[in-house]
């Protein structure tokens, strides 16, 4: 485990100072590498964004290489979110130190993540006390759902996208997670991607660029 998260970043395609960040949150195996390779796609939207990929905390161990923000060894639902929430304070930290070395605030932030990373991402993104500038999530679940009313803090404008061949989180918890932020006030859109299985295909990466786009475009400004 380590305590300051780290890995692989890229600079704003318009070279300086970054206006906005994207944080890209990895999912149970892989590591921030995976995910950086989304920047070269949208970099062209985002010139003055710099992208950050950290490696989840915890080596993953059903693997012998690569990280997970939580064990899936035991899938009841309060061990999942017992790890959700021992890794939210790794990411927490994260968020704070790095925004606060670039002097930017929540509003020129977003999050995107895939699978456990979406997970990790919704936990942290309604319990900050400033709203962030959206969340992007792929193939994900909302986890702690009973708990949200009482610990949401802020509601930044959030987009699911889920695959209904996906074989590793079941496609039903994208309209779970759907209706309870919407019941919450959380403005949300959704994607659904027929037969797409746990990955994100052309369409959910435009999808992806296009929202960023929108909630950064008054990053800096």
């Amino acid at each position: 485990m380590r305590f300051t998260l780290e890995g692989p970043s890229r600079p704003p395609r318009r070279g300086g100072k970054p206006k906005s960040l994207v944080v890209l949150l990895h999912g149970l195996g892989a590591d921030g590498n995976d995910l950086i390779s989304l920047a070269p796609y949208w970099a062209p939207l985002l010139p003055e964004s710099e992208f950050l990929s950290p490696h989840a905390p915890f080596p993953c161990d059903m693997a012998p290489y690569g990280y997970q923000w939580f064990s899936v060894q035991q899938r009841t639902p309060d061990a999942v979110l017992g790890g959700v929430r021992a890794a939210a304070p790794f990411l927490d930290a994260f968020l704070d130190e790095v925004l606060a070395a670039r002097g930017l605030d929540e509003s020129r932030l977003a999050l995107v993540g895939f699978s456990q990373g979406t997970m990790m991402a919704l936990y942290v993104g309604l319990r900050r006390a400033k709203a962030m500038a959206g969340i992007v999530g792929y193939s994900g679940r909302l986890i702690g759902e009973e708990a949200l009313a009482e610990e949401l803090r802020s509601k930044p404008p959030v987009l699911l996208m889920h695959g209904t061949g996906d074989e590793i989180v079941p496609f039903e918890s994208l309209a779970l997670a759907e209706s309870r932020l919407k019941a919450l006030g959380v403005p949300v859109t959704t994607l659904r991607r027929p037969g797409l299985g746990h990955s994100i295909d052309e369409i959910e990466l435009a999808k992806g660029g296009e929202f960023l786009k929108s909630v950064l475009a008054h990053a800096g400004h």
